[in-house]
């Protein structure tokens, strides 16, 4: 019987060669669209790769939280009830 840590290997294996083959089919789909529908594809990809991760995102929120904190701690900034700021919305959208 082979090793426990063979079989995992094997699996490993075979899950990268299954997205290898994903990957090249994908490839080999979009260089088969139109001009235009691969143009756009392309815009797609770049700009998933220009945009922050879920965690840069969280910690740019979380300095952002920690900023309005401070400055209603400091009085600098007064609280607007949730209620004001809904109707104010919906108004905005009407």
């Amino acid at each position: 019987m082979a090793p426990a840590i063979h079989s995992c290997q094997n699996r490993t294996t075979r899950e990268h060669e299954a997205s290898f083959m994903n990957r090249q089919k994908i490839e080999d789909d979009a260089l088969h669209l139109p001009k235009e529908e691969r143009v756009q594809l392309i815009r797609r990809l770049v700009l998933s790769l220009e945009s922050p991760s879920k965690k840069e995102l969280r910690a740019d929120w979380l300095l952002e939280a920690r900023r309005r904190a401070r400055e209603l701690d400091s009085g600098s900034l007064q609280a607007v009830p949730s209620e004001e700021v809904m109707s104010k919305a919906r108004a905005l959208l009407k």
